[in-house]
Order: C-alpha cells, then structure tokens, then sequence
C-alpha cells in the first residue's frame, strides 16, 4: 500500500510540479490513512485493509469521523481529504482500484482565509531589529537584516527565500530571479533599501559565514543553506523583541502585498510579483487595502513596489507627508 502512495507522490512532484513541503504534507496525511486503516477499531466494525482494493466508502467515513473526533480544525480536514480523493483517483487512473470509493466524500467548510498585515510602523520596527539587537557588524545581523528587508522589498514566500543562490541576486540589475511553485520562475525588482542590505551582507557578513563553496545566498552558523525553520525562529524573535505580535513566516509577504495596493500599486503587478497563477488569489489582498482609502500612485514595472515612498516623492513632489500618507493608506 506504501509503495502506491510513494509512486503517487512522485507522480505529484516529476509530473505535476507540486511543491516540497505539499508533498511533505500529502505524505504525512496518506501516511497518517494507511495506519488507521490497517489498525481498525473493533467497535467500528469495519474490517481493516490491507490493499487498496478493500477500501471502501464506508471506511472512509469512518476516517472522517476518527479526525473529527480527535478536534482537528476544519482546514487540516479539508486538506487530508483533498490528500486522499486525488490518491483514491490515481488509484483508479492506474486500474489498481475498478471504482473510486472518495468519490462522494465531502470536505468541512473552510472559512475563507483573510491574511494578516502589520502596519507600516511595525514593519519598520521589526525590520530595524536585526542591527540594533544584535550590533550592526555581526554576520548574522547583516544577513537577517538583508532577509527582511528582501522579503518585504520582493514579497516572495519563505521557501523561495532560502532557496536563493548568489547567481539570482542582480546587484546591477536591482533584481532577484525567484524560482516559485512548479519551477516557475520569475524575475522581482529589489527595493533600494534591499539592495543596500545585501551589499553589505555579501561583502561583510556572508564571507564570515561561508566555510565552503556552497551557492546558497544565504547562510547559518555552520555555513550551509539556512533552512525555514531556521528563518521562522529568527523572524519570531525578532518580532518579539519589536513587540509585533501574531507575526508568522508569511506576514512580510502580506505585508507587502497589502501596502502595495494601498499605495495605488496596479493589482496585476502585484500578482506578478508575488508569482500568484490567478489573480483571483492575488485579489484578497484588495480586502485589506481597501480598508482605507487609497491613493493612486503610477508604478513601473521597473520601480520596486518596496520603494513606493520613495517614488512617490520624487515622482508627484508633494513632499514625505505625502509619501507616508500613500504607503499607510
């Protein structure tokens, strides 16, 4: 039975481009369905199963209600029933199953989700922590202070963050080639402030880090490719030491996005950055950037969104108040 799920998955990695960490979580999820299967409780009187060709709905509704039973939010459902119709329709793809037995299983409601912003003000804070915490010469300082400032400047997910080599950084240029979900690449100018913070990390802080030739852009304490757990626990600290609080790895991708519209930014520039396949998905954005009245400010596609306060100074000339009054909205 394990040995289909792992055909599955590679199927959902070589030939759909499914990213690491859904395949990680689809794993974890089937994973999680063949012990209960093969573990039955006796008072559910259902046989266990001991290959796919005895799966039946009804041992699928008595998965669902174990999951509910054990208190799992109704998005974690969601997702491990997603995890098993799409294998229950491999199964039958491949002629290993004659019917599909999930066909009729139904997922729980799932609240459409709203993501969080901070506010500029705390923005500023947490990407202000790194130098002031930790001094403004130690390598560590310097590469975090590049990470925030990167993240918030391109809005590009953690993954991709640290997914970065040396080669996607365009100093020159002002840009950063951004390897997305399915291998999609695309290519995010950096803010000033961002480009300014990685000089100084490539030049000062990276060559302390680096004890190898590791093509990482960025580096941990033992010099290889920073993980993103490594980067949630550094971000979590220093959002604590800011006092922004419900801070997680996504919050400067948000942040950005939604400062951005505020600022006038065009909703499909925004989308392109962000490496959105639809814009509908780019479009619950518009939900917080129009909580507040917006004015419009024209960006190229050659300005960062990162620098909107700046572009709109020297752009319209109506001074930092105006600026400032463009970005908070």
């Amino acid at each position: 039975m394990r040995t289909n799920v792992d055909r599955f998955l590679r199927v959902l990695e070589e030939e759909r481009g499914f990213s690491i960490n859904t395949i990680a979580a689809y794993r974890n999820d089937l994973t999680q369905f063949i012990s209960h299967l093969e573990n039955m409780d006796p008072g559910d009187q259902m046989s266990p199963v001991g290959q796919w060709t005895e799966l039946t709905d009804g041992h699928l509704t008595m998965y669902l209600l174990h999951l509910r039973d054990r208190d799992y939010a109704s998005s974690t459902v969601a997702r491990k029933t997603a995890a098993i119709k799409s294998f229950c329709q491999f199964l039958l793809s491949e002629g290993i199953m004659r019917a599909d037995p999930a066909a009729r299983m139904t997922s729980p409601k799932v609240a459409k989700y709203v993501p969080r912003a901070i506010t500029p003000a705390e923005v500023s804070r947490l990407l202000a922590q790194p130098c002031k915490i930790e001094g403004e010469s130690r390598p560590e300082a310097l590469r975090d202070k590049a990470m925030l400032e990167t993240l918030y400047a391109t809005g590009m997910r953690v993954s991709e963050l640290v997914a970065l080599n040396l080669d996607d950084i365009g100093l020159e240029t002002g840009q950063v080639q951004c390897a997305g979900k399915a291998g999609r690449q695309r290519t995010v100018p950096l803010s000033n402030r961002a480009l300014e913070a990685l000089r100084t990390y490539l030049n000062e802080g990276r060559p302390a880090l680096a004890v190898g030739d590791d093509p990482a852009l960025y580096l941990n304490h033992r010099g290889n490719r920073l993980t993103r757990q490594g980067f949630w626990l550094i971000l979590k600290s220093y959002a604590q030491q800011a006092e922004v609080g419900d801070v997680t790895p996504h919050t400067l991708r948000h942040s950005f996005a939604t400062h951005a519209l505020k600022g006038g930014a065009d909703l499909r520039d925004v989308q392109q950055r962000l490496g959105h396949v639809s814009i509908s998905t780019t479009q619950v954005y518009r939900q917080l950037a129009d909580g507040s009245e917006r004015r419009f400010v024209s960006v190229e596609t050659t300005v960062p969104i990162g620098d909107l306060d700046e572009f709109t100074d020297t752009a319209l000339g109506n001074g930092t108040e105006l600026a400032n009054a463009s970005v908070d909205g």
